[in-house]
């Protein structure tokens, strides 16, 4: 049974990866034998996660013209959500990552009234706006901002949610009928990457997400490493200058690393606002007084030509340089993804990283931006859930 359950999951495997295809092409691929192929197949249609699409070329020698196989992305439902400090995305999407419903609300508004509940709710809304057929949902997968044991469910620490010890995926029972697996939103985000984006068919990949904090996920030979104790990839914690940790460092937030503090968005635009306060004729000096300014407002400061932004985000691309020279160094990962919401910024960031890193580095080193942007946790999520659960699919 064992053999057999084996032998389907190859032969769906090969037909997605190369439909349209004859059964014949799958028996020399996957080197299973004609008949067991043939009879797998069928089995496979009958299930619906195959289709029979048309007729193929006859070979040289003439004879029947096969029968080309494809696979039916359309064959069940994936469920993907990203939670994040300020926003919660959750998408249901098909089996090669077609987004069919989309929906997002704010995190603040129900953390305490239950973000699992209202996620449900959400589920539930879209899958009745859609006319999804609730049986097809094969599961769940979700990103969270935080270190999290993925083999029990538990979120060890979110400090964006206010989250310690919490016990994920039993609490997430109560709501959803059916699996859900749950990890870190940067390692899902680079899950997603490797899946549909710009990691495609790369074996080793370091993904990292710059925003409010600095984290990355990593991939090694196609299996993401997550570490001793989850904790791989906290990126935001390398030390990038040894003279300021002397001078007693202090966090931008609690629990927040040295390189977070330095290049994270909010250190950005703390720096920015600490700065144009000395600077009364500045033209953002009141919006500095009044309200502070983001990271956001910075790089659009900085892209407008303003020095003192531009200073501040010069020496954030430095500190980030040289963390990603030496993570690189010790991974010698094929690509390395930026995402991330100061990614938005990829055009005034870029060009300086490549040009502070090149000199740097052991080898030369793909450095791209995430290509599923706002959308690579979600289908992260998605993927997560394709790799980990023991169905008949697997990625």
């Amino acid at each position: 049974m064992h053999m057999k359950s084996f032998n389907k999951k190859c032969i769906l495997q090969c037909i997605q990866d190369n439909s349209p295809i004859s059964r014949a092409e799958i028996a020399v691929k996957t080197k299973i034998s004609k008949p067991t192929v043939s009879l797998l197949v069928d089995e496979l249609i009958g299930d619906n996660w195959v289709l029979e699409k048309g007729i193929g070329e006859s070979s040289s020698q003439g004879g029947r013209r096969p029968i080309q196989l494809s696979f039916n992305e359309k064959a069940a439902y994936i469920i993907g959500t990203d939670i994040g400090g300020t926003k919660v995305k959750t998408i249901i999407c098909d089996l090669a990552g077609n987004i069919t419903a989309t929906s997002s609300f704010t995190t603040n508004q129900y953390l305490q009234s239950g973000l699992l509940k209202q996620i449900s709710e959400t589920v539930d809304r879209m899958i009745g706006e859609h006319n999804i057929d609730v049986n097809k949902v094969l599961g769940m997968g979700a990103g969270v901002p935080g270190i999290t044991d993925t083999s029990n469910g538990i979120v060890i620490e979110a400090p964006s949610l206010n989250w310690v010890d919490y016990p994920f995926i039993k609490e997430a029972k109560k709501y959803f009928p059916f699996p859900i697996y749950v990890d870190n939103d940067v390692n899902v985000a680079a899950l997603g990457e490797q899946w549909l984006g710009n990691a495609k068919n790369k074996k080793n990949v370091l993904y990292i997400s710059v925003g409010t904090g600095i984290g990355s996920g990593i991939i090694i030979n196609k299996q993401l490493y997550r570490g001793s104790t989850c904790a791989a990839g906290e990126f935001g914690y390398m030390v990038t200058d040894k003279n300021d940790m002397k001078n007693e460092f202090k966090p931008v937030f609690t629990h927040y690393g040295y390189l977070e503090s330095v290049a994270g968005g909010k250190s950005i635009g703390d720096k920015f606002t600490a700065l144009i306060r000395k600077e009364s004729s500045h033209p953002l000096y009141e919006q500095a007084i009044s309200t502070g300014l983001t990271g956001e407002i910075a790089f659009k400061s900085a892209k407008a030509g303003d020095e003192t932004a531009l200073s501040i985000i010069e020496e954030a691309i430095d500190h980030l340089s040289y963390g990603i020279i030496n993570a690189a160094s010790l991974l010698n990962p094929e690509i390395i993804i930026l995402g991330g919401g100061v990614l938005k910024s990829s055009d005034l960031i870029f060009p300086k990283l490549r040009g502070i890193m090149k000199p740097y580095l052991p080898s030369s080193i793909d450095l791209k931006t995430s290509y599923l942007g706002e959308n690579s946790g979600v289908l992260g999520a998605v993927s997560l859930f394709l790799r980990e659960c023991e169905s008949i699919i697997k990625y």
